[in-house]
Formats: structure tokens, sequence, C-alpha cells
């Protein structure tokens, strides 16, 4: 790889992609960014500041990487794929020499990965197949993460960010609730990726909060939360009969937390939802 300097183009991609016989695949969600202004503006939107440190899922070629490095941020990168993970440090030192000594690239699964040290934001272009589950996870296991901002199918960004009684609340949006603000940071447009997804995507940001209870009460939220949104058009008091003991103590329980049961879950927002976890445990 001969000297460059800069960020990542489209001829960039392609040829580090050819030399390192990286076919882009569906099962892993590889779509990779080649736009520099895009690249910016979602390390912008992050609030990326020199001396941070940020947690990237699924670096891919390195386009984001190289965007994050460059604003004097140190990067924790994940990437399952041991080709491209290999290849990041020297990408890192070609083109951004200086900052080469700011990267740690973690080679394994976000979903079970452990993260080193105490990132304190999350910038990432995440799997759109599994973007949720990770996001989710990471907001779990990561306490240090404090905000950030990820590139989600749009689809699913407007359920994270989405308010109780819209269309597009559901079982994400309660779960994201859970863990700080989620807002909505802008649309990407499909040509500045390769290859080009069949799919539009968008940027999510998120402020982290304290959560309203430990991880007992998590876990029983959640799992209030699924049963509400198997059936969306059911009324609490018949969606959660499984998981409260019939529809008469379902009944029970949601007047006991002041929710009338013949609401629907996409009508309760996560405060709601806690109080009925509430009322259970006591009933």
């Amino acid at each position: 790889m001969g000297r460059a300097s800069g960020l990542l183009g489209a001829a960039d991609v392609r040829r580090l992609a050819t030399a390192l016989g990286v076919a882009p695949t569906k099962s892993l969600g590889q779509n990779f960014v080649h736009d520099a202004n895009t690249v910016r503006r979602i390390v912008r939107i992050g609030g990326v500041a020199a001396g941070e440190t940020v947690l990237e899922v699924g670096p891919g070629l390195g386009s984001l990487t190289l965007g994050l490095l460059e604003t004097g941020a140190a990067v924790i990168a994940v990437e399952i794929d041991r080709r491209l993970a290999a290849a990041l440090p020297a990408l890192a030192a070609d083109r951004l020499p200086d900052a080469a000594s700011r990267l740690t690239v973690v080679t394994g699964d976000a979903m079970s990965v452990d993260v080193p040290g105490d990132p304190v934001r999350l910038v990432a272009n995440l799997p759109y197949n599994v973007a949720v589950p990770i996001l989710l996870r990471l907001l779990a296991d990561v306490p240090s993460l404090a905000s950030g901002v990820v590139m989600v199918q749009a689809e699913v960004g407007e359920r994270l960010a989405a308010s109780p009684g819209s269309k597009t609340y559901g079982s994400p949006s309660v779960k994201a609730a859970w863990y700080g603000r989620f807002a909505l940071g802008g649309t990407v447009p499909r040509g500045v990726f390769w290859p080009v997804p069949n799919v539009d995507s968008i940027l999510v940001r998120f402020e982290r909060a304290t959560p309203p209870g430990d991880e007992a009460l998590r876990l029983a939220v959640f799992r209030l939360v699924d049963a509400a949104f198997v059936q969306r058009r059911k009324t609490l008091r018949q969606s959660l009969a499984p998981v409260l003991g019939g529809a008469s103590a379902a009944a029970e329980v949601l007047e006991s937390a002041g929710v009338d049961p013949g609401l629907r879950g996409e009508r309760l927002d996560v405060g709601r939802f806690v109080a009925i976890a509430g009322a259970a445990g006591t009933a």
C-alpha cells in the first residue's frame, strides 16, 4: 500500500477491498461508506472530541475509523471479519501515521466480545440485520458509553427514536428509552455506500440517562415489553396475560399500576412499563 493521507474515497475503498480479497456480504451487513463528507458529518453529529475514547463497531475497510482518528480521539474498533481487522492498523499508519497509536482493534462479534477500556462514545455504521441487538447489548454491558450516533436502516432508526402512540413505536423504542434519549440525526444517501444498499439509512443520536431501575427490574420490564408487542392489536389485558398469570390477574396488576387494561402497548412509555413491573412484583 503506497503512502497516502486523509480519508478514503470511492476508488480507495474498491482498491482496498480488491487487495484484501473482500467481497461485501449481506450476512455481515457490509456496505462500506466511501464519502469523506458523510464520514465527517457522522463524526460531527456524534460530538467526537480530541482526547476521548470512541467505540466503533464494524469498521469494515476503515472509512469511519479514519474520520474518528482525524479528530484526535482514540478509537476501539470491533470487527468480526478477521481480514478487515488485521488490515486496519496498517491503513491507519498509512493514511494518518500520527494517529495510528490511538487505534485499538478488537477482533470478534460485537454481540459478545469484551470491550476494553472505557469508551465514552459509540459511533458506528451498524450491520442492519442486527443493529438493535448490538446497540442494546453495548448499552447494557459498556456503562461508560455516555452518548453517540449510529447509522442504521431508516425503518430501524425511526423505531428507536419513536414516541408512544406513533405507528413506528414498538419494543425497540421502549428498550432504547430504558437507557436514555434517542433522536433522529438525519438521513444518509444510498450513493455514499459501496455496494449501494437497497434500503435507506438514517443517523440516530443518543444520550444516556440514569436507568429507571436495576438489572432485575430491567429484565422484568423487557419481558413485559416483549409480550406487549407480540401482537400489537391486542389490549394489554390480553397481551400480558401469558406473563402475568392470566387475563384477570393481568387486569388487576395493570389497574394497580394505574394503567387502563384496555390500552395497547404502543400507548405506554417506559415509565409506565416500569410501573407495571413494580405492581407485578408486589401482587
